[in-house]
């Protein structure tokens, strides 16, 4: 199915998966973000709330695949983190450059002093969303409770994401005329997280040579 929705780029790409695959699409696109994040949530359910106003998607199965995704992709990540522990699980994904080495291990630290509650607020803090599972498994936390405190706190998100959409579809003939800038918002988030990336990257290298130097003197 094909819909002239009015985007292009990154934006445009989203919205061609949303309307081929239909509401399962924006399960894809979270369980996507979870592992390699080519589109923050933070925009994919917005615009896919915003796409269920014309009536192609449904919004309450647009909230279930949604959920399922972050469930399964929180699963994931509490796998790895079960199976080779909280150090190597930083390593393995630090390597990957796609995450700051500082944001996991502040992940980390904020589940050692807070315990299993970080799991639910987690899931509602952009950044720490996905990288809470990985402790959460490394601690062999009860999978049980992982499991609902995942579902509610990202049924909780992923509710008031698509509802901030769908709220905004129905003024589409006001938007309409906005609809190219939204690609520009997109590439400016990603640049600004590069640019944080490769900041932080920098002063946990010179952080890392000083420590070296002291250890030599």
């Amino acid at each position: 199915m094909t819909a002239d929705h009015g985007f292009t780029g990154l934006t445009g790409f989203a919205a061609d998966v949303l309307t081929s695959l239909g509401d399962i699409g924006v399960g894809v696109l979270v369980f996507l973000e979870v592992l390699v994040p080519p589109i923050p949530s933070e925009v994919i359910l917005p615009f896919a709330g915003y796409l269920s106003q014309s009536g192609q998607l449904n919004l309450g199965w647009l909230f279930f695949w949604s959920t399922l995704a972050s469930w399964l992709g929180a699963l994931l990540l509490y796998g790895l983190g079960s199976a080779i522990g909280m150090q190597r699980a930083i390593r393995l994904l630090a390597a990957t450059r796609l995450v700051s080495r500082t944001d996991l291990e502040r992940g980390a630290d904020w589940f050692a002093r807070s315990g299993a509650w970080t799991v639910l607020v987690g899931r509602m803090v952009p950044g720490v969303r996905s990288l809470i599972s990985l402790p959460a498994g490394a601690s062999r936390m009860n999978l049980l409770t992982f499991s609902i405190y995942t579902i509610l706190g990202s049924g909780l998100w992923n509710a008031l994401l698509l509802g901030v959409g769908a709220a905004l579809g129905t003024q589409h003939e006001q938007l309409e005329q906005y609809l190219g800038y939204l690609d520009y918002v997109v590439y400016g988030a990603i640049a600004i997280a590069l640019v944080v990336l490769v900041v932080r990257r920098l002063r946990e290298g010179a952080a890392a040579r000083r420590e070296t130097v002291r250890v030599d003197d």
